[in-house]
């Protein structure tokens, strides 16, 4: 088990790391979920012993390791920018922790093989990095972390700059492969349908801080903030000022009388309400029954859906809808919310209500 407590790094006059406290059991997928400088790296590097906190203990099995030093961890760490030894072979390259862990030749050969047939590396066992294409350097650097069968696995944004085929392959076979060791897995990615796709834990992270941590699943379904729900919605939350007045929601030009019981128990007051892009609709339904005035920026086409862009009420808001939706800048739209699918915020950004159907207790 690996365990950190309360542990914060400083910079200089800039504090990276704000009083984290996590725990990873053995055989664990851990993800690090949050934007560019949330914090995901330096957890890491502090993980690793390549950095240490200013304050706050790591400890492993109940042990502190901070007095550690890097080689004597058992630990392997692949970052998005690829790390490769250039003078090396890919082959080599693959067994150099093994060799210097002393393997014998015939396992080293054959954990070698299985590694690079995995990440579709076997022809390339002769070249020399600088021979490959940035992709194939990239499934080097994990392949080596694949066989050196470490006790904590660190893939830093891993798959980024694979091709998508190989990248969603992979996000199936790694975290299996490496359980199978028992190792404690972090895998740190900006994008919230990767943790998603990933499952076991996530850690939503931001500004330093852990503003979540719990099963996947739970987190994305029940965000105990609004900065941990915007941290986990990609696109993200459409938000915008709530009153609750009696057994009625105002918002916007928006009046809403048939309200969720569990709304209507709620104190009156303001609130931050907040919807996923995709479950508001162009079309109203027995379910989208609340209209909301809008006025189209922009409309983004996929091919299987539509980003629509929009100005409701002061508020800019996304709509994710499927299929091919042609609107034009400057049109004034009406769109559709399901008031079961909001989820209300108090003054200081806390979880009060999720819908019905993620509600926790």
């Amino acid at each position: 088990m690996l365990e950190m407590i309360n542990v914060s790094k400083r910079v200089g006059n800039e504090l990276h790391i704000d009083n984290v406290s996590l725990k990873f059991e053995r055989g664990s997928l851990n993800v690090l979920l949050g934007p560019t400088l949330a914090g995901k790296t330096s957890l890491m590097r502090l993980m690793a012993g390549l950095d240490r906190p200013s304050s706050g203990d790591i400890q492993v099995d109940g042990k502190s390791v901070l007095g550690m030093q890097v080689r004597h961890r058992n630990v392997a760490m692949v970052y998005q920018q690829f790390i490769n030894y250039p003078g090396f072979s890919v082959y080599d390259n693959i067994a150099s922790p093994m060799r210097l862990a002393g393997v014998d030749t015939a396992k080293l050969d054959k954990r070698v093989r299985e590694a690079a047939d995995l990440l579709r590396l076997t022809e390339y066992l002769d070249r020399m990095p600088l021979q490959l294409s940035g992709g194939q350097q990239q499934r080097t650097a994990i392949a080596r972390a694949l066989v050196k069968q470490a006790d904590l696995v660190l893939l830093d944004e891993p798959l980024a700059n694979l091709d998508y085929k190989l990248r969603e392959e992979l996000r199936v076979e790694l975290p299996k492969i490496f359980a199978q060791t028992g190792a404690i897995l972090l895998y740190a990615t900006t994008e919230p349908h990767e943790a998603l796709l990933l499952g076991g834990q996530s850690a939503t992270l931001h500004q330093g801080k852990v503003t979540q941590f719990g099963k996947t699943i739970d987190v994305y379904n029940n965000p105990q903030s609004l900065t941990t729900a915007q941290t986990f919605s990609d696109p993200p939350f459409n938000t915008v000022a709530l009153t609750k007045q009696g057994g009625e929601l105002r918002f916007g030009n928006a009046n809403v009388a048939n309200i969720p019981q569990k709304i209507n128990a709620l104190n009156d007051g303001d609130y931050t309400a907040a919807v996923r892009p995709h479950h508001l609709s162009l079309a109203p339904s027995e379910k989208h029954s609340v209209a909301v005035q809008a006025e189209v920026g922009t409309s983004e086409i996929t091919g299987s859906e539509t980003f629509v862009h929009v100005n409701a009420n002061g508020n800019r808001w996304v709509v994710l809808t499927h299929g091919v939706h042609r609107v034009n800048p400057g049109e004034q739209i009406t769109l559709y919310v399901d008031p079961a699918s909001l989820y209300l915020f108090d003054h200081q950004q806390s979880l009060v209500h999720a819908p019905e159907q993620y509600a926790q207790g």
